[in-house]
């Protein structure tokens, strides 16, 4: 059997949740799976971790078959190919170039990591949803154009996604997104949800059937975030972007959907109502929709020398940074997964997060939770954890047993059966 894998988002040199989510999964694919032939489609040359699948690192040219759009990869079981599908324009490879590639060379089955389905695709197409937070809060979410922008040709791209859709959509982000999940549950053969926080958000908000969503729970690399022994390679790592503990980390985009403007705020309030608290907040990420509110959250509270934003991180600096925390923040007020959650728990950091469903869920009570739209909350939770070892200690170690729950290979293997009964 061929199984078609949407690659682009795997390959991005920044990737956030859903872009660790489907590069993972490919690798642990490629690992468990001897039995079917992949081709990976993507818009550019893959790269790093994508052409040499294997972990013996050696050396791999990627060499790309011009004519055929070919690149050489290598894999445990030599099954896994790529297709570099390459298109003049920096919107709708997926919708064009890529539902092109199914007209002419269909897969036997299409697996789309992140939620949008080519509008040509096999019958047997599977997609994964991470959330529908654009349904639910739409104003966390961005509302810009996509397509070529303002001017005669970006009107005329917006009146064709009014024209085709009824007048339902426009051609801005917010929409497609709202788009794209409608017509992958629609015609996408089965939905991976990965969360039972994810699938009754679809059930409820869509009407979707319970029958045609599968909930697998995202997986982490155990390889990579565990407890650092060695001290001086963490040390090593936190100078190198400035960080000196004792220090509170957050790690995720910069915006208004991960409630960052209200975290200062607490931030404040904990320095204010808890003198001999003063530790630093580490905010690792790149900036969002919103971010201009956090700046001035910084500057309105005279935060400047307590909040140090590296920007986005390589993953392989990622693990030290955890190890040298105190505490994990994870404010958001609307998730699907939280991946992030799922590493403090492994390197063992303990945990304050919002009380909203997808956290509950996935943390449960490896988590001090607090009430995400109130920033005394926020600060009385990090406080409590912050000043009462045991407590601290307790959540460290419910997360050590929690985090059990979530595996690459077991994530991969219930991926994979799903795609087999398709």
């Amino acid at each position: 059997m061929l199984i078609g894998i949407d690659a682009s988002r795997a390959n991005r040199k920044y990737k956030g949740g859903t872009e660790w989510y489907a590069y993972y999964l490919i690798r642990q694919l490629a690992k468990i799976d001897s039995t079917n032939q992949y081709v990976l489609y993507s818009d550019k040359p893959l790269t790093g971790g994508l052409i040499d699948l294997t972990d013996e690192g050696g050396e791999v040219n990627g060499k790309i078959d011009l004519v055929k759009g070919c690149q050489k990869i290598n894999s445990p079981h030599n099954n896994f190919r790529a297709k570099i599908l390459n298109w003049p324009f920096f919107y709708l490879w997926t919708q064009a170039r890529l539902s092109l590639e199914m007209l002419f060379h269909p897969p036997d089955r299409l697996f789309i990591p992140s939620h949008v389905l080519p509008a040509i695709h096999p019958k047997k197409s599977l997609v994964t949803i991470h959330d529908i937070g654009f349904e639910r809060a739409k104003e966390l979410y961005s509302s810009d154009k996509i397509g070529p922008g303002e001017g005669l040709s970006g009107k005329g791209f917006d009146f064709l996604a009014k024209f085709f859709s009824g007048g339902k959509y426009r051609s801005n982000i917010l929409d497609y997104h709202s788009w794209s999940a409608k017509f992958a549950l629609k015609h996408a053969r089965v939905i991976i949800a990965v969360s039972e926080f994810t699938k009754r958000e679809m059930m409820e908000v869509y009407g979707a059937s319970q029958a045609k969503i599968e909930v697998v729970y995202n997986g982490f690399n155990a390889d990579l975030y565990k407890p650092i022994a060695a001290k001086h390679e963490t040390g090593r790592v936190l100078r190198k972007y400035g960080i000196k503990p004792p220090y509170i980390f957050y790690v995720g985009r910069l915006e208004k959907k991960k409630n960052i403007a209200r975290l200062i705020y607490a931030l404040a309030i904990m320095r204010e109502k808890y003198g001999k608290i003063n530790h630093k907040l580490v905010l690792v990420g790149n900036a969002g929709l919103g971010f201009d509110e956090v700046k001035y959250m910084i500057e309105e509270f005279d935060l400047n020398n307590d909040v140090i934003i590296t920007g986005w991180v390589p993953e392989r600096d990622m693990p030290y940074i955890y190890n040298g925390a105190s505490l994990f923040v994870f404010p958001s007020l609307y998730e699907g997964f939280g991946i992030p959650l799922v590493q403090a728990m492994a390197v063992g950091v303990p945990i304050a997060a919002s009380d909203i469903a997808s956290i509950r869920e996935i943390a449960g009570r490896a988590s001090w939770l607090f009430d995400p739209k109130e920033a005394s909350d926020m600060a009385e939770k990090m406080a409590e954890v912050l000043l009462d070892k045991e407590l601290a200690d307790d959540l460290i170690d419910r997360g050590k047993a929690r985090v059990k729950d979530f595996s690459l290979a077991k994530c991969a293997k219930e991926t994979l059966a799903v795609i087999e009964r398709m």
